[in-house]
């Protein structure tokens, strides 16, 4: 066996069971995750129009329990949700089969060693929220840019490292609104646009464009702006 064919896992343990302690909680709409189940359909549109999904291969990294992977497959892709977290896994695999939502398949593998073993396979890559959970954030890029096609999609979201995302992200989502438990967020682990965009070249992807995606806390609404200080999507292509 090469053992260089292997990567290292990129994770850190502390996050996995952060998550994993919620697992069953993925699909209550009410629960710690409703913030992702609002901008779900957000993201899910911005994806979808600026690439059709229907009939294309996707991978969905850091999936979590499937709430993007699927709504993706419902609009006719055939998806891939990859993760870590055994728990969110089987969570997304068994919503699938309860919901009846064809097309989609989940596997506990790590987007570098997908990134050996199928590169170049997929038409989209996406990886939402996932990037300032892991060690080496600029890995999980290089991983999606090899996986992907040329001249295939890469959909990444974050937040922004500054003084306003810290009282936006950390301080108002986590301590005062509850929208989210506290310590989901390290704002050392947060990420400036630049810095993404930079992997993302060093990668061999174009960016094409940034969204933002703001809340209003009095109307319990979000939506997407060009103002990328807090949350923000950034779309690439591989050339």
């Amino acid at each position: 066996m090469n053992v260089s064919s292997t990567p290292a896992p990129n994770v850190d343990p502390a996050e996995l069971a952060k998550f994993s302690d919620l697992a069953h909680r993925w699909w209550d709409p009410e629960s710690e995750f409703r913030p992702l189940h609002q901008i779900n359909p957000l993201r899910l549109e911005w994806i979808h129009g600026l690439v059709p999904l229907t009939g294309l291969s996707v991978v969905d990294v850091g999936c979590g329990g499937g709430i993007l992977a699927d709504a993706m497959a419902r609009k006719g892709a055939k998806v891939l949700g990859i993760d870590l977290a055994t728990k969110s896994l089987k969570v997304a695999q068994l919503h699938a089969l309860e919901a009846g939502t064809e097309g989609v398949q989940y596997r506990e593998v790590s987007a570098e060693s997908l990134a050996v073993e199928q590169p170049g396979q997929f038409d989209v890559v996406t990886c939402m929220e996932m990037l300032e959970h892991v060690p080496d954030p600029a890995s999980v890029v290089k991983a999606c840019a090899q996986m992907v096609k040329p001249g295939g999609w890469v959909f990444f979201s974050t937040l922004n490292r500054n003084p306003k995302s810290f009282l936006f992200a950390i301080v108002g989502a986590e301590y005062i609104l509850n929208l989210l438990p506290k310590g989901t967020h390290e704002f050392a682990r947060l990420i400036k646009p630049s810095e993404l965009t930079a992997w993302a070249r060093e990668a061999g992807l174009d960016a094409q464009g940034f969204k933002g995606m703001e809340y209003n806390p009095f109307t319990k609404r979000y939506w997407l702006s060009q103002d990328t200080s807090v949350n923000y999507l950034l779309a690439c292509r591989k050339a």
